[in-house]
């Protein structure tokens, strides 16, 4: 067996290292001809000893010739390396910091081009793909950003040719401006919302007609048992007005009041800051007497749909979309609503006096009517004619109730379905249907405040189909205490009379006769005309003023705007008998 001789290991006694060769006492024997030595320190890292890949002889070295062997080509020279750098340098060259700033894009030739001629271009479509994969990557997501921004172009072309939206939208006047009118005041609803006045509970006068009990298994009414709605042509509805009304003369004759209205009309002026639509009132001056009339056909009969939505409705009057389409539309679904959830078994609640306006062996809607009296100053006190839908006992207590419903026409205008998110997120539809329909939603709370009723149910009836306006369907049925829901809708009953009793005082310091308010179509606010005494009279011919020729308002209104409301062709005339 061969053995393996350690030769001898030479001792450095002045440092750290093999000794000096050219000492006269130590030698390193077999020591390597021209390999050279690089002093270290224990701290240092060490490097290679040799480096047996590296090229002979390099070409691109400077000052080299071709063929030509130079020294330093050794595989022990490492006078051109790097490897015994300091540890310092080594390790600061092996950290590098990350650039996070935004790089520009530098024009590149070479760079395909992805533009709709290259979708279309099958010649190109393998030439100009790019090759590596997350350039693929990027390429798509270039092309989705471009195909958004296209559909965001096509989407604002369409809006633009798109009637314009409601804050620019020019509605029609309720009623044609006469030349021989007199605007004597007019009143931004920006005042109305300062204003306030408390009045104490109502006395109830006198109570006429008859209620039937409500049906509560409407109340489990879901999407999906929905029940059609009936139709109910033989009960006739009334619309009667104030001054038509035969027991608030009676009352008047009877001095039991100075102001008289009916709850329609309270309503309106309530929540006339919420309007959008343009609405009057006739006002008539009798003696020390106030009284609030509505026109025969007037807005107030019909209810308004998206009347406070910021997409606007299509101003066609032979679209079943339009607005006057849908106000006739939710009048009828709201009237056939209050008699289907009632128990038609002929078990009514009589009152004092029967239906006032109903004729002997006529089927009329049981209505309850509450004659009820608010003082509104010493001297001073406001009848009204307040109406309640049906009764109800709840712990052997009777309730009454007023019914309304909401109607949706098609989801697309809402942006809500109803049958999908009735059940799951009913809160939604309603936040929704209080955007879009904030002043009949108040409107019809104030109605339920004044008749003081103890709850108020609200349907939700929606078409069977969304071009289908003559059949339709309850989804649900949902009841609300009236305070509670004047609370939530921010509904201020404290304001409501604010503003009753600022129109009452102005009104009051008028002379007697006749006037109109009327809400202008287009701006916040409400105009006051002295109107002739056969104004709305079947003898009275309405002729429309030319532009030129209206009454132009004051100053602020310079421009003449306002008075270019043209008004709905078919607005009947109305007869009013003058209060006694």
């Amino acid at each position: 067996m061969a053995r393996f001789e350690v030769g001898p290991v030479p001792f450095n006694p002045d440092g750290w290292g093999p000794p000096d060769s050219t000492s006269a006492t130590l030698s390193v024997p077999n020591h390597p001809s021209n390999v050279p030595f690089a002093p270290f320190s224990r701290s240092d890292k060490l490097g290679r000893i040799a480096d047996w890949t590296r090229a002979l002889s390099n070409p691109g070295r400077p000052g080299s010739k071709q063929g030509a062997h130079h020294p330093s080509d050794s595989a022990f020279d490492f006078s051109g390396d790097d490897s015994f750098a300091t540890l310092a340098a080594d390790e600061d060259s092996s950290f590098r910091l990350v650039d996070t700033s935004a790089k520009s894009h530098h024009y590149n030739p070479n760079r395909p081009k992805f533009n709709p001629r290259w979708r279309f271009n099958a010649h190109n479509a393998r030439s100009q793909l790019p090759q590596r994969r997350d350039e693929e990557v990027e390429a798509r997501k270039r092309e989705a950003e471009k195909e958004r921004a296209r559909r965001d172009r096509l989407y604002h072309q369409n809006r633009s040719q798109m009637p314009q939206r409601r804050e620019s939208s020019v509605f029609k006047s309720s009623v044609d401006i006469q030349p021989e009118w007199n605007m004597l005041d007019q009143i931004p609803f920006s005042t109305f919302s300062k204003l306030s006045f408390s009045v104490p509970e109502p006395e109830d006068l006198l109570i006429c007609g008859g209620l039937e009990f409500y049906d509560r298994s409407y109340d489990r009414i879901t999407p999906k048992n929905c029940r059609a709605l009936e139709r109910f042509k033989s009960r006739n509805f009334f619309k009667v007005t104030t001054t038509d009304d035969p027991v608030i003369r009676r009352l008047a004759n009877e001095d039991k009041a100075t102001v008289f209205a009916t709850d329609t009309i309270l309503s309106t002026l309530m929540c006339a800051p919420r309007s959008v639509y343009s609405w009057d009132i006739v006002v008539q001056r009798v003696g020390n007497k106030l009284f609030f009339d509505k026109r025969d056909g007037s807005q107030l009969d019909l209810l308004s749909v998206h009347e406070t939505s910021q997409e606007p409705l299509p101003d066609v009057k032979d679209d079943i979309n339009s607005i006057h389409s849908l106000s006739v539309e939710a009048a009828y679904i709201n009237q056939n609503f209050s008699q289907q959830v009632l128990i038609r078994d002929g078990n009514k609640v009589a009152f004092e006096e029967p239906n006032p306006f109903a004729s002997e062996g006529e089927e009329v809607a049981p209505v309850g009517y509450r004659y009820r009296r608010w003082k509104l100053d010493d001297d001073m006190y406001l009848v009204s004619r307040c109406e309640v839908h049906s009764v109800v006992d709840i712990n052997n207590q009777r309730s009454f109730l007023t019914l309304n419903a909401l109607n949706e026409f098609d989801p697309k205008y809402s942006g809500v379905d109803w049958r999908q998110k009735l059940e799951t997120q009913r809160g939604a539809v309603l936040a929704t249907e209080l955007k879009n329909n904030a002043n009949k939603l108040a409107k019809w709370t104030a109605q339920a405040l004044l008749a003081g009723a103890d709850m108020m149910k609200l349907g939700y009836v929606s078409r069977v189909h969304p071009r289908d306006h003559f059949n339709h369907v309850i989804l649900a049925v949902v009841g609300y205490k009236p305070r509670d829901f004047a609370t939530q809708i921010n509904l201020n009953t404290s304001n409501m009379w604010g503003i009753v009793k600022s129109i009452v005082d102005l009104c009051m310091k008028l002379k007697e006769g006749k006037y109109v308010l009327v809400k202008d179509p287009s701006k916040p606010q409400v105009r006051i005309y002295d109107v002739p005494q056969d104004a709305f009279d079947n003898d009275y011919v309405e002729e429309p003023l030319a532009e030129e020729d209206q009454v132009q308002p004051p100053a602020e209104d310079a421009d003449g705007g306002e008075a270019n409301a043209s008004m709905n062709d078919g607005e009947d005339k109305e007869t009013k008998d003058e209060a006694a």
